[in-house]
């Protein structure tokens, strides 16, 4: 897997603290997303009139789009501390319990992927999120005894890039409940040049606009693309400028393509293309075929292929379109089967 994906692998100290300057501080400073900020705005400024904790807050969109930067802002803007964890981390109850019941009035807890939690925690969640309260079993058989523990109010903002796999008690329980969605080329714009002057790199707009457009749509992949630019223009540009032709130079040093294909998603295409014939081939055949889980496939490089037209997903397996065939300079058989044929 390339370093422009996400993955569940260990993050160098120094991208992360960069990632963490390069974040909004408020939502005035939050590009894009603007129906959601809105809504935050609002229901940030109610809780605070009334002066409680407000209400808790799930967050579901692709990965990369501010989620967990939404969640940051929150806890600053209702002047609380944020708590952070998530749902791999929580995998039993028990967990879920120390992690409540250590939480201060008014405390911002922020639960990443909240749909991979365990049954068990989800369940002791839904009483703490309605009642600010848990019940705690002690002992086993039929001498256990529930033993109930007050928890200070709190805000749980939740974010879950599958938000199908969230239990329905569980998302009945979220006061509000917003969806990202992919970033425009020009919004991407404005994520560049805010980044580009706090990493210290002068950006023309034509290489902010090429830097947008080959970013997938998603903020993080933009500001991630921008740090590889500014380091090619260090190394090799003599300077912290970058103009239109470092950009290419830089990204095409990193394959990633015109319009942000990477490796694994050109590898994936080829081998659709070339081996499979265009399909309908199975998922698992397909992630064997590229050396890649077929979780990675499914979650990282068939949302984008599907978004801009490459790929399809029919009954009888992944299907590549004629507009994927163009792209990789294949001319597209005669008689060859097209998403709406099957």
């Amino acid at each position: 897997m390339d370093e422009f994906r996400d993955a569940d692998e260990p993050v160098d100290e120094t991208e992360l603290a960069i990632e963490g300057a390069l974040r909004p501080s408020s939502l005035a400073e939050f590009v894009g997303q603007q129906k959601v900020r809105g809504q935050l705005q609002l229901l940030l400024d109610a809780a605070r009139i009334q002066q409680r904790p407000a209400d808790h807050i799930l967050l579901s969109g692709p990965p990369g789009l501010g989620k967990t930067t939404l969640a940051m802002i929150v806890a600053h803007e209702s002047n609380r501390p944020l708590r952070l964890s998530s749902g791999p981390a929580i995998q039993h109850a028990g967990d879920l319990a120390a992690l409540l019941s250590s939480l201060t009035p008014g405390e911002v807890l922020f639960i990443d992927e909240v749909h991979r939690m365990a049954r068990s925690a989800e369940e002791m969640l839904y009483l703490a999120m309605e009642d600010f309260r848990i019940d705690i079993m002690v002992g086993k058989g039929a001498g256990a005894t529930s033993i109930p523990l007050d928890l200070a109010p709190f805000t749980l903002v939740g974010a879950t890039t599958r938000s199908g796999m969230l239990p329905n008690p569980l998302r009945d329980r979220f006061g509000f409940t917003a969806h990202l969605e992919y970033y425009e080329p020009e919004e991407l714009e404005q994520v560049i040049e805010r980044s580009a002057v706090m990493l210290g790199v002068t950006l023309p707009p034509a290489a902010r606009a090429e830097i947008a457009k080959r970013s997938r749509g998603t903020p993080r992949i933009a500001n991630r693309l921008l740090r590889r630019v500014r380091d090619y223009a260090l190394v090799r540009g003599g300077g912290a400028g970058a103009d239109i032709a470092i950009v290419d130079a830089a990204l095409e040093l990193y394959d990633v393509d015109p319009i942000g294909l990477d490796r694994l998603d050109r590898a994936v295409l080829d081998m659709l293309v070339r081996r499979f014939r265009g399909g309908p081939v199975g998922l698992s055949t397909l992630s064997v075929s590229v050396g890649e889980e077929a979780e990675t496939v499914e979650s990282v490089v068939e949302p984008y292929l599907v978004r801009i037209g490459f790929m399809g997903r029919t009954p009888r397996g992944r299907v590549a379109t004629p507009e994927a065939y163009q792209h990789l300079g294949v001319p597209h058989p005669e008689g060859a089967l097209r998403i709406n044929d099957l």
